[in-house]
């Protein structure tokens, strides 16, 4: 069979690809066109880790609600004609028109008490699990970096706030000093204290599988001191955990808080609080079912918009969701 000569003696051409020719022995990526063209950015972890959580259809409900709650209970209290503290001349009335939730035995707006407990229930929880937050991570970082007797030392110290029931402490505490000038602040302080200790096992067991990595180790080398490693590393690291676990903390303070407030032991008068709310309506619940039910499903509703917000941020920050 005769030879057949080649045409062209210069390299093959291949068709092109988005207008760029691909040469034999060559590989050109095609640009990203204004539209459908590939992504030439990459995301960063946080980028995609809010995605997800926007992503995250529970996760909005959550927020809405609760936003909803924070917002009301702060804007609407200066457009509503009543204060928490006002009287009326109307006793013991239903909801009505002038009255949306009712008043109580003596007149009390009870919409606008529901408010105020709202607010104040949701600022005692933040308080909470903002302290708690930092002291269960200054705790359990620590411990998780340093191990041995640092470690002994702090994990026994956690083992020892944790072996005593939490409800019998508060409840000893809350009895002796509960009747201070700004029994809010007290309280939330009393729960932080007591609401440390799981995130410091959290970061403690993060930290020691995280400080033998190489990147750690390559850090030690190059002589970065300790606060930048356990800043700048290691914390980032655990962040997951650290805000999936703080979001927890503020619906177990919540409930926490009402029911010292329920039990007499909690945010003490003129304050109000959606447990005090809740106790003071215990004994007309069957007569004035109002008094009951409305501070009630606003906890309800606060909790489990908290507990959606948790939810979904685990589901955004945990490392086996990505790429899917």
């Amino acid at each position: 069979m005769p030879d057949i000569e080649p045409t062209s003696t210069g390299p093959a051409v291949v068709p092109s690809v988005q207008g760029v020719a691909l040469a034999a022995g060559t590989e050109t990526l095609p640009e990203a066109g204004p539209a459908g063209g590939p992504d030439v950015h990459a995301r960063g972890q946080l980028a995609m880790a809010t995605s997800r959580f926007f992503r995250h259809k529970v996760a909005m409900v959550g927020l809405f609600i609760f936003l909803v709650l924070l917002l009301g209970s702060v804007i609407i209290p200066y457009f509503w004609k009543y204060n928490y503290a006002t009287i009326s001349s109307q006793f013991a009335s239903g909801p009505s028109a002038a009255h949306p939730f009712g008043t109580d035995l003596i007149g009390h707006d009870l919409f606008a008490q529901v408010l105020s407990g709202t607010l104040t229930s949701i600022e005692t929880a933040l308080l909470v699990a903002g302290i708690s937050t930092v002291i269960g991570t200054l705790i359990g970082a620590l411990a998780g970096y340093y191990g041995g007797l640092v470690d002994q030392v702090l994990m026994r110290l956690t083992d020892l706030v944790l072996v005593v029931p939490l409800l019998a402490i508060l409840l000893v505490l809350a009895n002796k000093f509960a009747k201070q000038s700004d029994s809010q602040l007290f309280i939330g302080l009393l729960l932080a204290l007591l609401f440390w200790t799981y995130l410091a096992r959290l970061v403690r067991g993060t930290f020691m599988s995280l400080r033998e990595r190489e990147f750690i180790e390559a850090e030690h080398a190059i002589g970065a001191s300790t606060w930048r490693i356990i800043l700048r590393h290691l914390i980032p690291n655990a962040a997951g955990a650290i805000v999936v676990n703080g979001t927890l903390t503020v619906a177990g303070a919540m409930l926490t808080e009402a029911i010292l407030s329920f039990l007499g032991l909690g945010i003490q008068a003129p304050q109000v609080d959606l447990g005090s709310l809740i106790a003071s309506a215990e004994g007309d619940a069957v007569s004035l079912p109002w008094l009951f039910y409305f501070p009630s499903a606003f906890l309800v509703l606060a909790i489990l918009a908290v507990n959606f917000i948790g939810d979904g941020l685990r589901d955004a920050l945990d490392p086996t969701q990505r790429g899917h």
